[in-house]
């Protein structure tokens, strides 16, 4: 118990100075001393029972005199403490573009110019935005931890180079038949289909197991519970099972005949892959989408392929543009509407929380459409 210089008890861990000001000490998470002062018994009283809250909830730092390296650490382990691991690598990789400018830096030296100086560095307005992003994270938490008082951060200017926003590439519906076409035969034909065919992303797609896919039903249907991501975790790259993003993320998609086909086809190419006795580990043994060696396949491999058929048809036809995994998805969600799904159906299919997500990100026009909508205004008036 501390005292008073007139020999008051104060409480534990509370004393008073010769200089009249009370102190608080107590020992934080990280097996530190810590000290707190304040010039009346209630402020120091609140105070520690602020500090220790702190030290509990895993929200207070080794020291007030901090680099943002050494807060990075803090933020990512406790702050971000509930994220996926593959989220946390996200963040690590938009981290690393600014660390070799910043991360050696007191936190409480960081000011706009200092730090908008560092973003002007980075080589994209993306670049810059994500950057920021976690630099505006960052040191909001530390506002909450009482080690700054204003976020400066937030007045960074990340767009610099005003790129020309690219429209999302979408296959029209010649371009997906030509694709297919093309692609009939190759290893992963089956994939490209069941994506056009269902929306689903390429790391769903990774993900799924046949136990969530029902063919024997009435109505065949997939259920999308599951998303397989690879990433960088402790310097090596790794796969790893993940629930969907959100709950909205958890659906049931009805098939089409082409699906349920390309479905099929599916399981008897992976039956003969296993019966080639190749082992597949035992977390994915039930992996519908898989390697020839029985393994989980990553978006990387999948985009190598759909390269390979886009440049034989680039042979014949130049103005075919190549495109990622998830243009798969776009081009479903335009097909949909085109066919007349009503967007709240859509919005369901893929798996959003609300409406305006979809018109936002999925609603394309693709030049066919343009060609029927003018066919319209030849239409002649009564």
């Amino acid at each position: 118990m501390g005292k008073s210089l007139n020999g008051k008890e104060l409480g534990k861990n509370i004393s008073q100075r010769k200089d009249g000001r009370y102190q608080a000490r107590f020992t934080n998470r990280f097996g530190n001393r810590q000290t707190i002062y304040a010039n009346t018994l209630n402020e120091i009283r609140a105070k520690l029972r602020e500090e220790q809250y702190n030290d509990e909830k895993e929200i207070n730092v080794v020291t007030k005199d901090i680099t943002l390296d050494e807060w990075y650490e803090v933020w990512i382990n406790t702050c971000k403490k509930g994220c996926r691991a593959s989220t946390k690598e996200s963040y690590a990789t938009h981290y690393r573009r600014i660390k070799a400018d910043l991360g050696w830096r007191k936190l409480t030296s960081l000011n706009l110019i200092i730090m908008q100086d560092a973003i002007n560095k980075l080589c994209s307005d993306n670049a810059r935005k994500n950057s920021k992003k976690i630099l505006v994270d960052m040191l909001e938490k530390a506002i909450d931890s009482n080690l700054l008082i204003k976020n400066y951060a937030k007045q960074i200017i990340t767009v610099l180079t005003k790129e020309e926003k690219k429209e999302r590439r979408v296959l029209t519906i010649s371009e997906a038949e030509q694709f297919l076409k093309q692609a009939e035969g190759t290893y992963y034909y089956n994939l490209y289909v069941v994506a056009l065919e269902t929306g689903m992303r390429i790391g769903e797609l990774m993900g799924l197991t046949w136990k969530d896919v029902d063919l024997k039903a009435k109505q065949p249907t997939i259920n999308v519970r599951h998303t397989l991501c690879y990433f960088r975790k402790d310097g090596k790259y790794i796969f790893e099972m993940h629930d969907t993003k959100t709950n909205n993320g958890k659906r049931m998609i009805p098939l089409t005949e082409k699906a349920i086909k390309a479905l099929k086809r599916q399981k008897i190419q992976k039956q003969e892959i296993v019966f080639k006795g190749k082992v597949a580990p035992d977390e994915y043994k039930d992996l519908v989408f898989i390697t020839k060696n029985n393994k989980p396949t990553q978006q990387f491999v999948v985009q190598e392929c759909i390269s390979l058929i886009v440049d034989k048809i680039r042979k014949e036809n130049e103005d075919f543009e190549p495109f990622s995994p998830h243009v798969f998805r776009h081009t479903f969600a335009t097909r949909a509407l085109e066919r007349g799904v009503q967007i709240k159906s859509l919005s369901k299919l893929l798996g959003h929380g609300t409406v305006e997500l979809t018109y936002n990100t999925y609603c394309h026009v693709t030049e066919d459409t343009l060609v029927e909508e003018m066919k319209k205004m030849e239409s002649k008036c009564v």
